[in-house]
């Protein structure tokens, strides 16, 4: 059994739909990233399936229990972590208190142990709080009932370098006792490092679920070269370039940046994607003498830019609808 799962889970408000015929499951142990810019409806899907959203249509079910129907709900909420994207707690309580609480009502298994992972100020006032800390606590209170399955949205948001890598190791180890992990996050780059697989959401609707392995192949990889002399620009005109960017040597002795379409320009730099055989591409070019050569693996940001290459159409819309989601009365820790 799945530790989540949607079939056809749809909210619309109106004619905008911030969610749309949205179908995904994630199993046990994994740790499955969510990914999407703002407004794409990721904190909508979220929020529909922790109940503080009723669906327009479709199923959702968390660890086997229906999110529609409340007794269901609050059984699963019971092995349930869940860390909204802007944590808010009672302001003139100090951190302690509000542990205190959250204990009395979810359990303390491992506060102790969280808290010198994560370092909250304890003593302090909540409303003295940066928002790196409020984020620390909400960590704390997100873990230390020891839950089957952890529900984040954009975790990583006001912490620093150090405890975003903190943390990192943390959620590894999380999944390695078996627990599930279901993150949001418009940061490509954590979830290139922690996922095991990712959905990507466009304006409401679901567009592709593959292992991250999967999109880092399909987007190739980033090479940059600079030559001594002009290489012919016909030397990079194969199969596996995209997206030629170049400085070029012009018969009139003119250096310009071109796109790669000017047949008579030698070229001294150039940028390009490149999805072939690495082995043809350095055949391509082994007889001109380089200053240098870089390959590297392509920002997972080009992977999830290719989903959304018109992501202006409708990102209006969806900025909407997930803005009426948060104003819709329920507050993210009901």
């Amino acid at each position: 059994m799945a530790a989540i799962e949607l079939e056809g889970l749809s909210k619309h408000y109106g004619d905008v739909r911030a969610n749309d015929d949205v179908t995904f499951s994630v199993e046990r142990g994994e740790i499955f990233g969510y990914l999407g810019p703002n407004g794409a409806g990721k904190t909508t899907t979220i929020r529909t399936l922790l109940g503080l959203l009723s669906p327009t249509s479709g199923t959702g079910r968390l660890l086997g229990h229906d999110v529609t129907n409340e007794a269901e709900l609050i059984e699963a909420k019971r092995k349930l972590g869940y860390l909204p994207d802007t944590p808010s707690f009672d302001e003139t309580a100090t951190g302690r208190e509000i542990l205190e609480l959250h204990a009395s009502i979810t359990g303390d298994e491992r506060s102790d142990d969280l808290l010198e992972l994560f370092d909250p100020p304890l003593d302090r006032l909540v409303r003295e709080y940066s928002h790196g800390n409020v984020r620390k606590l909400g960590l704390v209170t997100t873990f230390m009932h020891e839950p089957e399955l952890v529900i984040l949205d954009e975790p990583t948001s006001g912490l620093d370098p150090l405890m975003q890598h903190r943390f990192a190791e943390f959620l590894r180890r999380e999944r390695e006792r078996g627990v599930t992990v279901f993150f949001s996050s418009h940061v490509l780059g954590e979830v290139r490092r922690l996922c095991d697989r990712v959905g990507i959401i466009r304006n409401g609707r679901l567009v592709a679920v593959e292992p991250v392995e999967s999109l880092l192949d399909r987007s190739g990889k980033v090479v940059r070269v600079r030559a001594v002399e002009g290489i012919p620009i016909e030397t990079f005109a194969f199969d596996g370039v995209h997206d030629l960017e170049a400085t070029t040597n012009r018969l009139d002795g003119q250096r310009d940046d071109v796109d790669g379409g000017d047949s008579e320009a030698t070229i001294t730099e150039c940028t390009f994607t490149f999805t072939g055989d690495v082995n043809a591409l350095l055949e391509r070019v082994r007889e001109y003498p380089l200053q240098d050569l870089s390959i590297e693996e392509a920002p997972l940001e080009d992977v999830f830019m290719r989903f959304y290459g018109e992501e202006a159409e409708g990102a209006s819309e969806g900025a909407n609808a997930e803005q009426h989601s948060a104003n819709s009365g329920v507050s993210d820790d009901a």
